[in-house]
């Protein structure tokens, strides 16, 4: 029985051909410490979620994003949580250790208000002080949580060089802000040309037990593990034609408790194939894009997802990110943290 495997970025980054997105020199991390996290992606643009404590209800988060560059703003959402027993008004009133700050207003469609410049520039200070950030309304109280806050916010002005400048978050200081590190362009990959037959292409056994065997030689390290098997059996594998002279070839690789994960490989239609490999987490395939869409546990209230698009010589990543922390906050997740992003343009 294959073990279920823990959904990360990092699960479907390991699981990415060589050569495809995203590479070595395009810059980006994830990181988290208690009820924080952050995920910066190749721009340098940086989000910093912060949420309730996690037995706490009604729940709560808060999203900090930053540009990349100096004097770049900090801008800062509110998100109630979907809960029936405590709906979303509204507005909020919104306190830092009791001192009044006004409202927030909040669209109930998504549950999510903006701050206002004033309410971001004493809330920052605040969280690195473990201050009592709360918001209320008709009786019930909304609350975020501290702690992990100065860890995550002085990574995000490491990765953003802003340490020891006065625009730094956890960290200020007197250098200048020219030192900041400047934006980086989003890559931009141009959609190839596939084929749009949607019929199988049918191998013979002989065909089948070569293919098997050039699939195996790419995930010796056990990524696929109906694929890395002793056994002939072509069930579940599923070839079509990408392009005139490429197949694109799928099979299950794993399965867990509540997601499962496909290979998909690039061969030549001829053998010896040549198979290389794009992922084995994927979910779906449409048109030259594969795509990867993983719960972070059953009842999805986070979710990782990642896409790849033939470029015309491969498949090329062009978005890894996920939902945030598991803190039901909403069906599917609360935000969006990117630690990948391109410009994908799909004429053909």
């Amino acid at each position: 029985m294959p073990k279920p495997r823990p959904i990360t970025l990092a699960l479907l980054a390991a699981s990415t051909a060589v050569g495809a997105y995203p590479r070595s020199d395009l810059p980006s991390i994830s990181f988290d410490h208690k009820d924080w996290e952050l995920a910066c992606d190749n721009t340098r643009t940086c989000r910093a979620a912060g949420y309730h404590p996690e037995d706490d209800e009604p729940g709560a988060t808060i999203l900090l994003t930053r540009a990349a560059g100096p004097d770049q703003p900090v801008t800062v959402q509110l998100q109630l949580a979907d809960d029936e027993h405590h709906p979303a008004p509204d507005q909020v009133a919104m306190t830092i250790d009791g001192g009044n700050l006004g409202t927030v207003p909040i669209d109930t469609t998504s549950n999510i208000g903006k701050l206002s410049d004033a309410q971001v520039k004493t809330l920052l200070p605040a969280l690195l002080k473990d201050g009592r950030i709360a918001w209320s309304a008709k009786g019930t109280t909304w609350t975020i949580s501290t702690a992990g806050a100065n860890a995550v916010l002085l990574k995000m002005d490491e990765f953003q060089g802003r340490l020891d400048t006065p625009g730094a978050l956890a960290r200020k200081g007197t250098k200048p802000e020219s030192n900041v590190l400047p934006p980086v362009p989003a890559p931009e990959i141009a959609a190839g040309a596939v084929s749009q037959d949607t019929h199988p292409v049918k191998l013979t056994s002989a065909q089948i037990r070569n293919l098997l065997a050039a699939l195996r030689k790419t995930v010796q390290d056990g990524s696929c593990e109906f694929v890395d098997t002793t056994s002939d059996d072509a069930s579940k594998l599923e070839v079509r034609r990408l392009t005139k002279d490429k197949l694109l070839v799928s099979h299950v690789c794993w399965t867990a408790a509540y997601n499962s994960g496909d290979g998909y490989w690039v061969i030549d239609a001829k053998p010896p194939y040549a198979a290389v490999l794009v992922t084995t987490s994927a979910t779906d395939y449409a048109d030259g894009v594969i795509s990867s869409v993983q719960k972070g546990r059953g009842i999805g209230d986070c979710v990782s997802s990642a896409t790849w698009m033939w470029d015309g010589q491969s498949f090329a990543q062009t978005s890894a990110t996920t939902t945030g922390m598991c803190r039901q906050t909403a069906a599917g997740g609360a935000w969006d943290l990117p630690t990948l992003v391109t410009r994908v343009h799909k004429g053909r």
